[in-house]
């Protein structure tokens, strides 16, 4: 069973970081992308960044872009967001998916497999 763990979040005042963890089962390994969304509170949830399923290849929404990082390691079978320089409008929940693919969509479409989230909140 193809399943994804979300930890790392919690409360961080402005300009702050924090580190997001997705721990997948070894099922996926890196036959799989896997993609970082978020949902803010009263919105629709949107991609935040992809990495590709050998990790060479990432992407990031324009919101984000120099200020969050997305990595892997297939041999702890976990995929990792840094965020640093955070603002409160980066609040939200967090979840990692997982889509049965090697490469990320320029509109995050596709995944298939989800995890719980993990609620990040920016706030002084």
């Amino acid at each position: 069973q193809l399943q994804l763990v979300e930890s790392g979040g919690g409360l961080v005042q402005p300009g702050g970081s924090l580190r997001l963890s997705c721990a997948y089962s070894t099922l996926i390994l890196d036959g799989y992308a896997i993609g970082w969304f978020r949902q803010a509170p009263g919105e629709e949830r949107e991609g935040v960044s992809c990495i590709s399923g050998g990790g060479g290849r990432t992407k990031y929404a324009d919101s984000v872009k120099g200020r969050f990082t997305i990595s892997r390691d297939n041999a702890k079978n976990t995929v990792y967001l840094q965020m640093n320089s955070l603002k409160p409008e980066d609040t939200g929940v967090y979840y990692c998916a997982a889509v049965a693919r090697t490469t990320c969509r320029e509109d995050y479409s596709g995944f298939d497999y989800w995890g719980k989230g993990t609620l990040v909140t920016v706030s002084s």
